[in-house]
């Protein structure tokens, strides 16, 4: 059995960025550091951080008064923002910067007057943020039957944007549609959805031809691994998102000469690796990469976290996660 890579895969720039936010920022003011919701979707790079230090939490009344905070890579609500203040903590915003641009996209709509429809799924900690940046009202669809719901009529002025980790195929079809029933439609081009969803998408569809079974590394809540599922699914390939390599059925593997392996773009390295030591522990002889694309994407660092001073301290709401492991 031979082990086919896909190149790229694993941690995006954004993801990159995120968790070395949360990494200067206890560096800096020592911890504790709170995190409003998980910085990425993936529990090991939550549980890593925790150990540093990092106290997650999902509600901003949870955080003690003046504390020091960052944001998840996902983006918040205005209304989140406004409650930081009020409780006058120290933000730091590790909002990845392409869903930043969505943002900004949704404001400059809102202004034009048009009518936004955000193509994503409903509850997902990105869509919801991208939904309170705006007090004005905003429709989330994920299916054609969801833009055909919609309760605007067809001569209206309508904009759209999208989720950034969404199917790039998927997300052509919806356009299309919104295209057909809105004449007067804005939105930003396909590229525009996070080249990291993008190009994983792409190493996926370059080798669901050439192996048996894919194995996807990411968490169960990671929209952009769940895509990279469906896309090889969508290839005719057999494919299964695990979250480690404790979660393989030997029972996949049964037959099969050649399997895949990709990783979400909030999956780290050492997911993967241990997925490629538990497949030689099942039978595999070798193992290739496929794929040219070389990403050499980064996004710069919030002045916030390139400077240095000594470290502050907060008073801890209850007993922090991280008793015992400092």
């Amino acid at each position: 059995m031979q082990i086919v890579l896909a190149r790229p895969r694993g941690f995006c720039a954004g993801v990159t960025r995120a968790i070395e936010i949360v990494e200067r920022a206890l560096a800096i003011h020592g911890a504790p550091v709170y995190v409003f919701h998980e910085i990425v979707h993936n529990g090991y790079v939550v549980r890593d951080l925790e150990r540093q230090g990092a106290v997650f939490v999902d509600e901003v009344s949870a955080i003690p008064r003046g504390a020091v905070t960052v944001f998840s890579a996902h983006g918040v609500a205005a209304s989140v923002e406004r409650e930081a203040r009020g409780r006058n903590l120290e933000i730091i915003d590790a909002t990845c910067p392409l869903v930043a641009k969505v943002h900004l996209q949704v404001q400059r709509f809102v202004r034009q007057g048009r009518s936004v429809v955000l193509i994503g799924h409903a509850g997902h900690d990105e869509v919801v943020g991208t939904l309170g940046k705006v007090p004005q009202p905003i429709h989330v669809v994920a299916s054609l039957a969801d833009i055909a719901r919609l309760p605007l009529p067809p001569g209206a002025a309508v904009a759209y944007v999208t989720q950034t980790t969404l199917s790039v195929d998927d997300t052509r079809d919806l356009i299309a549609a919104l295209a057909s029933r809105y004449p007067d439609l804005e939105g930003p081009e396909l590229e525009d959805i996070c080249y990291a969803t993008h190009n994983r998408q792409q190493a996926v569809k370059q080798i669901a031809g050439e192996v048996d079974v894919m194995l996807v590394v990411g968490a169960s809540n990671s929209s952009n691994s769940h895509r990279l599922q469906e896309v090889a699914a969508h290839c005719g390939c057999a494919a299964h998102l695990v979250d480690d390599a404790g979660a393989i059925d030997p029972q996949w593997l049964a037959g099969a000469q050649r399997v895949g392996v990709t990783a979400g773009a909030s999956a780290p390295d050492y997911l993967v690796d241990g997925v490629i030591r538990r497949l030689r522990e099942l039978g595999a002889s070798s193992e290739i990469e496929m794929g040219s694309l070389v990403e050499n994407v980064t996004f710069r660092l919030p002045a916030a976290v390139l400077r240095r001073h000594p470290p502050r301290t907060a008073e801890p709401v209850g007993q922090p996660a991280f008793a015992g492991l400092l």
